[in-house]
């Protein structure tokens, strides 16, 4: 639909109908006052709730991750433990010097 012909319309609706007596004297000067007496928004408050929210997911995420790690046993599939390996590794050296002396 062309604009310029809603517009019309628009206007022509507007016309045919007069104001009511129902709205109260100065009604819209009030509404006006209070949008103007709205504080403006802080891109700032908006950058910290979201952040906020960050964290809380983040440690909801935690906490899920850690219960199933605490509620769920690891299997034994004949994979050795990489602890042992580890410390077999660092003292090989260490047990090779004691058998030479």
């Amino acid at each position: 639909m062309n604009i310029a012909e809603l517009q019309a319309k628009l206007l022509a609706a507007a016309r045919a109908n007069p104001p009511g007596d129902r709205v109260p004297y100065a009604f819209e000067k009030r509404v006006t006052a209070l949008l103007a007496a709205r504080p403006a928004t802080d891109p700032l408050v908006l950058w910290v709730r979201g952040l906020w929210w960050a964290a809380v997911s983040c440690a909801a995420i935690a906490l899920l991750c850690s219960a199933w790690a605490f509620f769920h046993p690891p299997t034994s599939t004949g994979v050795s433990d990489l602890s042992q390996n580890f410390e077999n590794t660092l003292l090989a050296s260490v047990d090779q010097g004691d058998q030479i002396q």
